[in-house]
């Protein structure tokens, strides 16, 4: 099976602001390697590798919009719709028992 890295976000660094959610109020910046797999840490620190590269998928699902997952090595799956156009997300972050809406906003950061 293929998984799919739309040009999108392959290759670029996005800085997720959550709005609601178990993690409102916080930003993280998302590193999307080309290689298919994603870092992540708190927006404006510098990064620090920590080891935790799970893949992603990244698809295309309508103009502008495009469709992130992956799963992180804490068990919690992050599942968003990033809309380019407006710059805002909407998704569910998932993991055991736990399922939550989670909202937000998004920047290019290259």
């Amino acid at each position: 099976m293929s998984i799919e890295r739309s040009a999108a976000v392959s290759g670029k660094t996005i800085e997720l602001a959550w709005t609601e959610g178990p993690t409102a109020g916080s930003s993280y910046d998302h590193v999307f390697h080309a290689d298919g797999t994603v870092e992540w840490h708190d927006a404006g620190k510098t990064a620090r590798p920590s080891g935790q590269r799970p893949p992603y998928a990244a698809m295309d699902a309508g103009d502008q919009v495009c469709l992130v997952s992956y799963l992180a090595p804490s068990g919690f799956t992050l599942t968003v719709a990033l809309d380019f156009g407006r710059r805002r997300m909407v998704g569910i972050a998932s993991g055991g028992k736990d399922w939550f809406p989670v909202r937000g906003t998004f920047q290019l950061l290259d």
